[in-house]
């Protein structure tokens, strides 16, 4: 049963996250969308298709999608998260909240909070602690920021189920988010640096034996396939979110010597451009290809 609108939203990105969460809450002519990929004749058709799909309105510049909305959710890539808040605040309405929804550094979203504070608006750091899909609006969020008990309620009346709210301070959400990357994330790493030289040695059966005699949470064999999809599908995306889980740990005073060879398995695993396989073997066997073709 759609979920009854009560406000209009602002979203600025309509990727995975932004497309998930606005078909999962019927938002439709309530959301007014704005994606940067409208702007390039390579993506442009396939961005108007996805609005149409979704039933959102589509803005053709940042300014329409901001225009009289008091609650805006950004929905970018990691990279470009602090420029378009600093564009956002250019044009914000004064008194609106804007959500931060990206995988970035405290520090990051310290920057954007201070762009949007300064021009009147209302910044609150919103980490998304879960991959939207197949969540969707059950995905755990966690909210800092001075106004994040106002956002919580905002957003619980777009649909989203759990909402929780740790802290005044901006920043502190995403501290959480980024920390917490450096073991997910790390792993991912971990588990295609360990099969592929596994593999290469002959010894992978062994290895994952080995493995799942001291943990039996989950076999291995599926854990590893699981691992390498995910970065298959994703790499470049969580190689320049694992660079703001650096940026965090060097905030701190720690070195990032692990996290700094997670960006660059991610990277390199995502740099590929293949499609995930379906078995772990399979997969060994198209990465190790794609390697050999490329020189690697």
């Amino acid at each position: 049963m759609p979920f009854p609108m009560e406000q209009e939203v602002g979203l600025i990105g309509f990727g995975e996250a932004g497309s998930t969460f606005a078909l999962a809450g019927d938002w439709a002519a309530a959301a007014h969308v704005y994606d940067a990929k409208t702007d390039a004749a390579a993506t442009r058709d396939a961005m108007l298709a996805a609005y149409r799909q979704a039933g959102v309105l589509p803005a053709h510049f940042l300014e329409d999608a901001l225009d009289g909305v008091g609650l805006v959710l950004s929905l970018v890539t990691a990279d470009q998260a602090l420029a378009v808040a600093e564009a956002a605040a250019a044009m914000i309405a004064p008194g609106a909240l804007y959500c931060d929804m990206n995988s970035v550094a405290p520090q990051t979203k310290q920057a954007a909070a201070h762009a949007i504070e300064a021009a009147g608006a209302h910044y609150v750091d919103v980490a998304v602690m879960a991959p939207v899909d197949p969540a969707r609006l059950n995905v755990p969020l966690s909210l800092s920021g001075g106004r994040a008990d106002e956002a919580q309620a905002r957003l619980a009346a777009l649909g989203f189920a759990k909402i929780r709210v740790v802290g005044a301070d901006v920043g502190r959400a995403s501290s959480i988010k980024m920390i917490r990357s450096v073991m997910v994330k790390g792993m991912e790493a971990l588990t295609a640096e360990c099969v592929l030289a596994a593999e290469a040695a002959d010894v992978l059966d062994e290895v994952l034996a080995s493995l799942d005699a001291s943990e039996k949470a989950k076999p291995w064999g599926a854990r590893a396939d699981y691992n390498l999809d995910r970065m298959l599908v994703h790499g470049l995306r969580r190689a320049a979110e694992m660079h703001e889980s650096s940026q965090t740990l060097l905030g701190l005073g720690i070195s990032p010597m692990m996290t700094e060879g997670t960006v660059n398995w991610q990277r390199a695993i995502g740099e590929l451009g293949l499609a995930a396989p379906d078995s772990l073997s399979a997969k060994l066997e198209a990465i190790k290809a794609r390697r050999k073709e490329l020189g690697a």
